[in-house]
Protein backbone atom coordinates (compact mmCIF):
# COMPACT_ATOMS: atom_id res chain seq x y z
CA UNK A 1 0.00 0.00 0.00
CA UNK A 2 2.83 2.26 0.82
CA UNK A 3 4.03 1.95 -2.73
CA UNK A 4 1.23 3.16 -4.44
CA UNK A 5 0.49 5.69 -1.82
CA UNK A 6 3.91 6.44 0.62
CA UNK A 7 1.99 9.41 2.65
CA UNK A 8 -1.57 7.20 3.35
CA UNK A 9 -2.33 6.49 7.18
CA UNK A 10 -3.37 3.36 8.11
CA UNK A 11 -5.07 2.05 10.83
CA UNK A 12 -4.47 -1.84 11.93
CA UNK A 13 -8.03 -1.79 12.99
CA UNK A 14 -8.00 -5.37 14.83
CA UNK A 15 -6.50 -9.17 14.23
CA UNK A 16 -8.63 -10.48 16.67
CA UNK A 17 -11.51 -11.39 14.85
CA UNK A 18 -12.29 -15.06 15.46
CA UNK A 19 -10.83 -17.43 12.38
CA UNK A 20 -13.02 -17.68 9.44
CA UNK A 21 -15.99 -15.66 11.11
CA UNK A 22 -17.56 -13.82 8.88
CA UNK A 23 -19.85 -12.84 11.21
CA UNK A 24 -17.58 -11.86 13.73
CA UNK A 25 -16.06 -9.34 11.31
CA UNK A 26 -19.04 -7.65 10.15
CA UNK A 27 -19.53 -7.14 13.85
CA UNK A 28 -16.12 -5.64 14.70
CA UNK A 29 -16.36 -3.44 11.09
CA UNK A 30 -20.22 -2.40 12.56
CA UNK A 31 -18.65 -1.04 15.51
CA UNK A 32 -15.54 0.81 14.51
CA UNK A 33 -16.47 3.16 10.91
CA UNK A 34 -19.15 5.63 13.26
CA UNK A 35 -15.28 6.59 14.72
CA UNK A 36 -13.70 7.45 11.60
CA UNK A 37 -14.99 9.90 8.89
CA UNK A 38 -16.40 10.02 5.17
CA UNK A 39 -13.64 8.88 2.50
CA UNK A 40 -11.78 6.82 4.72
CA UNK A 41 -11.12 3.30 2.89
CA UNK A 42 -11.83 0.20 4.86
CA UNK A 43 -9.82 -3.09 3.71
CA UNK A 44 -11.46 -6.29 5.38
CA UNK A 45 -9.82 -9.49 4.71
CA UNK A 46 -12.14 -12.04 6.25
CA UNK A 47 -11.90 -14.28 3.34
CA UNK A 48 -12.80 -17.97 4.08
CA UNK A 49 -13.66 -18.21 0.40
CA UNK A 50 -10.34 -16.84 -1.54
CA UNK A 51 -9.46 -17.49 -4.34
CA UNK A 52 -13.25 -19.34 -4.98
CA UNK A 53 -15.88 -17.41 -7.43
CA UNK A 54 -16.89 -15.08 -4.51
CA UNK A 55 -16.26 -11.66 -5.90
CA UNK A 56 -14.15 -8.64 -4.57
CA UNK A 57 -15.83 -5.67 -4.12
CA UNK A 58 -15.50 -2.14 -3.59
CA UNK A 59 -18.66 -0.51 -2.00
CA UNK A 60 -19.25 3.04 -0.98
CA UNK A 61 -21.28 3.71 1.68
CA UNK A 62 -23.89 6.62 2.23
CA UNK A 63 -21.97 7.96 4.88
CA UNK A 64 -19.13 8.14 2.07
CA UNK A 65 -16.73 5.58 3.39
CA UNK A 66 -15.52 2.71 0.94
CA UNK A 67 -15.06 -1.10 1.51
CA UNK A 68 -12.84 -3.12 -0.23
CA UNK A 69 -13.24 -6.75 0.77
CA UNK A 70 -14.44 -10.08 -0.23
CA UNK A 71 -18.69 -9.91 -0.76
CA UNK A 72 -19.48 -12.93 1.00
CA UNK A 73 -21.68 -10.73 3.88
CA UNK A 74 -18.93 -8.82 6.09
CA UNK A 75 -20.74 -5.35 4.84
CA UNK A 76 -24.44 -6.96 5.88
CA UNK A 77 -24.32 -4.90 9.69
CA UNK A 78 -22.91 -1.62 7.86
CA UNK A 79 -25.33 -1.87 4.89
CA UNK A 80 -28.73 -2.10 7.13
CA UNK A 81 -27.46 1.08 9.55
CA UNK A 82 -25.58 3.25 6.50
CA UNK A 83 -27.23 2.47 3.25
CA UNK A 84 -25.49 1.55 0.42
CA UNK A 85 -24.97 4.11 -2.49
CA UNK A 86 -22.59 2.05 -5.15
CA UNK A 87 -21.28 -0.96 -5.33
CA UNK A 88 -18.51 -2.54 -8.30
CA UNK A 89 -16.62 -5.87 -8.49
CA UNK A 90 -12.94 -5.30 -8.56
CA UNK A 91 -11.81 -6.59 -11.86
CA UNK A 92 -9.13 -4.22 -13.22
CA UNK A 93 -5.78 -5.44 -13.21
CA UNK A 94 -4.11 -2.45 -13.19
CA UNK A 95 -5.05 -1.95 -9.58
CA UNK A 96 -3.81 -5.40 -8.33
CA UNK A 97 -0.11 -6.07 -7.83
CA UNK A 98 1.77 -8.53 -9.58
CA UNK A 99 1.20 -10.40 -12.81
CA UNK A 100 0.50 -14.03 -11.18
CA UNK A 101 -2.23 -13.32 -8.29
CA UNK A 102 -2.12 -15.89 -5.59
CA UNK A 103 -5.32 -18.37 -4.82
CA UNK A 104 -4.75 -17.83 -1.29
CA UNK A 105 -3.33 -14.51 -0.57
CA UNK A 106 -5.96 -11.90 -1.77
CA UNK A 107 -5.44 -9.47 0.99
CA UNK A 108 -1.73 -9.18 -0.47
CA UNK A 109 -2.70 -8.94 -4.20
CA UNK A 110 -6.01 -7.52 -4.83
CA UNK A 111 -7.60 -5.85 -1.41
CA UNK A 112 -4.77 -3.85 -0.39
CA UNK A 113 -3.44 -2.48 -4.13
CA UNK A 114 -7.57 -1.39 -4.86
CA UNK A 115 -7.89 0.51 -1.08
CA UNK A 116 -4.25 2.38 -1.41
CA UNK A 117 -5.34 3.60 -5.11
CA UNK A 118 -8.76 4.83 -4.04
CA UNK A 119 -7.14 6.59 -0.57
CA UNK A 120 -4.64 8.16 -3.44
CA UNK A 121 -7.66 9.84 -4.89
CA UNK A 122 -7.68 7.67 -8.07
CA UNK A 123 -11.30 7.50 -9.65
CA UNK A 124 -12.82 4.17 -7.78
CA UNK A 125 -15.57 3.62 -10.39
CA UNK A 126 -12.24 2.47 -12.67
CA UNK A 127 -11.83 -0.66 -10.46
CA UNK A 128 -14.60 -2.62 -12.24
CA UNK A 129 -17.50 -3.33 -13.34
CA UNK A 130 -21.34 -2.22 -11.06
CA UNK A 131 -22.62 -4.57 -9.07
CA UNK A 132 -26.64 -4.49 -7.79
CA UNK A 133 -26.67 -6.64 -4.59
CA UNK A 134 -24.66 -8.02 -2.15
CA UNK A 135 -24.29 -11.26 -0.65
CA UNK A 136 -25.47 -10.91 2.91
CA UNK A 137 -25.61 -12.74 6.26
CA UNK A 138 -28.30 -14.42 7.54
CA UNK A 139 -28.68 -12.55 10.95
CA UNK A 140 -31.57 -12.86 13.35
CA UNK A 141 -32.75 -10.05 15.55
CA UNK A 142 -33.65 -10.76 18.98
CA UNK A 143 -37.68 -10.68 19.95
CA UNK A 144 -39.70 -9.80 22.56
CA UNK A 145 -43.14 -10.89 23.99
CA UNK A 146 -45.23 -11.37 26.74
CA UNK A 147 -42.82 -14.10 28.01
CA UNK A 148 -39.70 -12.29 27.81
CA UNK A 149 -36.95 -11.83 25.38
CA UNK A 150 -35.27 -14.41 23.35
CA UNK A 151 -31.21 -13.34 22.17
CA UNK A 152 -28.34 -14.82 21.05
CA UNK A 153 -25.01 -14.84 22.22
CA UNK A 154 -22.98 -13.82 18.99
CA UNK A 155 -19.29 -13.23 19.92
CA UNK A 156 -16.97 -13.08 23.07
CA UNK A 157 -15.02 -9.65 24.21
CA UNK A 158 -11.54 -10.93 23.70
CA UNK A 159 -9.66 -12.26 26.18
CA UNK A 160 -11.79 -11.37 29.03
CA UNK A 161 -14.66 -13.59 28.07
CA UNK A 162 -17.74 -11.13 28.46
CA UNK A 163 -20.59 -12.33 26.58
CA UNK A 164 -21.55 -10.27 23.44
CA UNK A 165 -24.93 -10.34 21.85
CA UNK A 166 -27.22 -8.92 20.02
CA UNK A 167 -29.79 -7.85 22.47
CA UNK A 168 -30.33 -3.93 22.22
CA UNK A 169 -30.00 -1.93 25.57
CA UNK A 170 -33.78 -0.38 23.87
CA UNK A 171 -34.82 -4.10 23.82
CA UNK A 172 -33.86 -5.61 27.09
CA UNK A 173 -35.26 -2.74 28.55
CA UNK A 174 -38.48 -3.31 27.65
CA UNK A 175 -38.78 -6.35 30.37
CA UNK A 176 -39.17 -3.43 32.92
CA UNK A 177 -35.74 -3.91 35.21
CA UNK A 178 -33.82 -1.37 36.50
CA UNK A 179 -30.57 -1.12 37.49
CA UNK A 180 -29.61 -3.24 41.03
CA UNK A 181 -32.55 -6.14 40.11
CA UNK A 182 -31.87 -9.18 40.03
CA UNK A 183 -32.64 -11.56 37.31
CA UNK A 184 -32.58 -15.18 36.00
CA UNK A 185 -30.69 -15.45 32.73
CA UNK A 186 -31.13 -18.94 30.42
CA UNK A 187 -27.96 -19.02 28.66
CA UNK A 188 -27.00 -21.97 26.67
CA UNK A 189 -29.67 -23.75 28.48
CA UNK A 190 -28.23 -22.91 32.03
CA UNK A 191 -29.95 -20.88 34.05
CA UNK A 192 -27.92 -18.07 35.41
CA UNK A 193 -28.92 -15.58 38.58
CA UNK A 194 -27.31 -12.09 38.37
CA UNK A 195 -27.68 -8.75 39.02
CA UNK A 196 -28.34 -5.86 35.95
CA UNK A 197 -25.74 -3.51 36.94
CA UNK A 198 -23.41 -0.59 35.36
CA UNK A 199 -20.52 -1.52 35.78
CA UNK A 200 -18.40 -4.74 36.88
CA UNK A 201 -17.21 -3.57 40.11
CA UNK A 202 -20.90 -2.99 41.13
CA UNK A 203 -20.80 -6.87 41.91
CA UNK A 204 -17.88 -9.22 44.32
CA UNK A 205 -14.68 -10.20 42.65
CA UNK A 206 -15.97 -13.37 40.04
CA UNK A 207 -19.32 -12.89 40.56
CA UNK A 208 -21.96 -12.42 37.67
CA UNK A 209 -23.32 -9.33 36.23
CA UNK A 210 -25.59 -8.28 33.18
CA UNK A 211 -24.72 -4.62 32.10
CA UNK A 212 -25.00 -2.52 29.07
CA UNK A 213 -22.09 -2.90 27.15
CA UNK A 214 -20.13 0.35 24.99
CA UNK A 215 -22.21 -0.45 22.33
CA UNK A 216 -25.18 -0.09 23.49
CA UNK A 217 -25.69 -4.16 23.82
CA UNK A 218 -26.96 -6.26 26.78
CA UNK A 219 -23.51 -8.18 27.60
CA UNK A 220 -22.65 -10.91 30.49
CA UNK A 221 -19.62 -10.62 32.52
CA UNK A 222 -18.01 -11.89 36.03
CA UNK A 223 -15.71 -9.36 37.85
CA UNK A 224 -12.33 -9.54 36.91
CA UNK A 225 -13.17 -13.38 35.07
CA UNK A 226 -14.42 -14.79 32.15
CA UNK A 227 -17.47 -15.65 32.00
CA UNK A 228 -16.75 -17.89 28.82
CA UNK A 229 -14.95 -20.29 30.63
CA UNK A 230 -16.30 -20.23 34.02
CA UNK A 231 -19.84 -21.31 31.93
CA UNK A 232 -18.22 -22.93 29.29
CA UNK A 233 -20.00 -20.80 26.46
CA UNK A 234 -19.00 -21.27 22.84
CA UNK A 235 -21.17 -18.95 20.59
CA UNK A 236 -23.25 -18.84 19.14
CA UNK A 237 -25.63 -19.65 22.17
CA UNK A 238 -29.40 -19.08 22.63
CA UNK A 239 -29.73 -16.38 25.60
CA UNK A 240 -33.82 -15.45 27.37
CA UNK A 241 -34.43 -13.37 29.90
CA UNK A 242 -37.97 -13.27 31.06
CA UNK A 243 -39.92 -10.31 32.01
CA UNK A 244 -39.79 -8.31 34.89
CA UNK A 245 -42.21 -10.19 37.57
CA UNK A 246 -44.63 -7.48 39.27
Amino acid sequence: MYGIAPNLRIVDLTHQVNAFSIRDGARFLFGATPYFPAGTVFVVVIDPGVGSSRKAVVVKSKRGQFFVLPDNGLITMVEDRDGIEAIREVTNPDWMVGAKISSTFHGRDIFSPVGAHIARGDDWTQVGPEVKELVRLDLKPATVDDKGLTGEVIALDGPFGNLITNISADDFLQLGYQRGDKLKVTIAGREVEMPFVRTFSDVPLKQPLLFIDSRGRASFALNQSSFAAAYKIDPPQPVFIPRKKN
